[in-house]
């Protein structure tokens, strides 16, 4: 069996390009705002290129961002810039927006000591490194999950009885035939239901790691080349064909930022 290290933090979507997003219905609200044409060009192309559901906002202002009155989870912030500083738009925004993440871009390293006063998220130098961009970016948007606060929900139907779990509390699904039995950190529940359509509706914590079963990567515990073992003792197959693609999905979801329950 394999036991592995967990890492805190919160949960992304990752696609096979590589790209983040948030979960399905949500759109992160991402401003830049920079007085240098070419640096607010090459971070919206960046973000666009590998972020998914994403609307950006360029301002080549201070000014013009405080004047939008818009609430965004994250932007990029030029420090020095004419008319209102970064540092003074970051001081401003901190009284309107506590909990948006900011990102200062700067070309002066000496200015960097100035963005712990207004919390900032992260730094970037001039020349923008993609590569940090990127690593940067993926960080943020995970925290930008964190902090939008929404808890994810499953609804279904038993015994004529409309239910709403909370999907963070869900171990795992498993197939009975015709029904589905929904094993939660309080209680199973037997419903009528398509294993692919409850697969539809839960967010990138779950893997279909079997015909017969769903689990919930935040409660495992150790895995095998069939079986992942999850927190309070219950264990689901793991078929072995898949076992090389569960391995990649599991190790990427601790790696930026899965939230571990256990």
């Amino acid at each position: 069996m394999w036991r592995l290290k967990r890492f805190t933090g919160n949960r992304l979507r990752y696609n096979a390009n590589n790209r983040f997003s948030k979960a399905e219905g949500e759109t992160l609200k991402i401003a830049i705002v920079d007085d240098e044409r070419i640096i607010r060009e090459q971070v919206k192309n960046f973000i666009h290129r590998y972020c998914t559901d994403c609307t950006v906002w360029s301002y080549a202002a201070g000014e013009d961002l405080l004047a939008a009155h818009t609430k965004f989870d994250i932007i990029f912030l030029d420090i020095k810039m004419e008319g209102v500083s970064g540092i003074d738009t970051a001081r401003e925004l901190r009284r309107q927006q506590e909990d948006t993440i900011l990102i200062f871009v700067t070309g002066i390293k000496e200015y960097v000591f100035e963005a712990f006063d207004v919390s900032a998220f992260h730094y970037l130098l001039k020349p923008i490194d993609e590569g940090k961009l990127r690593e940067v970016l993926g960080r943020a948007v995970g925290e930008a999950k964190k902090k939008d606060g929404r808890r994810r929900q499953l609804f279904v139907r038993t015994k004529g009885r409309s239910l709403t779990i909370d999907q963070g509390d869900i171990l795992y699904i498993e197939s009975k035939a015709k029904k589905a039995e929904i094993h939660t950190v309080k209680e199973t529940i037997e419903i009528y239901a398509a294993m692919s359509g409850l697969e539809e509706q839960l967010d990138e914590r779950f893997y279909r790691c079997h015909r017969g079963y769903l689990v919930n990567m935040a409660y495992i515990v150790e895995y095998s080349a069939d079986s992942i073992s999850l927190a309070g003792g219950g264990t689901v197959y793991l078929t072995k064909k898949k076992h090389g693609e569960f391995v990649k999905a599991y190790m990427w979801f601790l790696q930026n930022g899965g939230v571990s329950c256990v």
